[in-house]
């Protein structure tokens, strides 16, 4: 494999946009990005982004529709560094947790756990019900990193841009991208 290759999934809920920096960022890091976005999905980057799937599929190395489940991300022999659904809706939550694999989208998840490989999930709902917490519990248990997007204000970001930026570098780092550059604490200074 000469690049790395992430797994882009993007759901349902609002937050589309930490998707398309993951993607942007991928190709300056030249990764091999793989999209899978389920309808819900498209309405949202439409909604928030302005973006038709053609345009959003633009951004992706490549692009699979979620009824695709016959595409290479969905085995284990396709070798990926990992997959970031972002966002990541309540539905696709329960489906990763209760290992339903009805779409690509959710067996590419699927697939990912099945071979120890890094799930990050940044989930986006609140507040959370007892039943969102019971899976996000499900999905930590089975190796998932629940991520949500939740803004880091020590380095005093002045844009949404810089907010978005800093979650798209802390979860490709947590993805084990080589090149990401998240924001360190350093620490209180008198």
């Amino acid at each position: 494999m000469s690049a790395q290759r992430l797994v882009v999934g993007i759901t349902g809920a609002t937050g589309a946009t930490y998707a398309l920096r993951l993607l942007r960022r991928g190709r300056e890091l030249g990764l091999e990005t793989h999209l899978i976005v389920t309808p819900a999905g498209v309405l949202n980057v439409h909604h928030e982004l302005g973006m038709d799937r053609q345009a959003l599929e633009r951004e992706a190395s490549f692009a699979y529709a979620p009824g695709d489940v016959g595409a290479c991300v969905a085995s284990g022999s396709f070798s990926t560094a990992a997959m970031v659904i972002a966002p990541c809706s309540m539905k696709t939550l329960a489906a990763v947790a209760h290992g339903f694999g009805d779409n690509l989208l959710t067996r590419a998840a699927d697939v990912t756990l099945k071979e120890r490989r890094r799930l990050i999930l940044m989930v986006r709902e609140t507040p959370f019900n007892l039943a969102h917490l019971r899976n996000m519990t499900a999905a930590t248990e089975m190796g998932a990193v629940v991520f949500p997007p939740l803004p880091a204000f020590y380095h005093h970001p002045q844009s949404i841009e810089e907010l978005v930026n800093e979650s798209a570098e802390r979860v490709l780092e947590l993805a084990g991208v080589t090149g990401a550059e998240p924001k360190a604490w350093g620490g209180l200074r008198s």
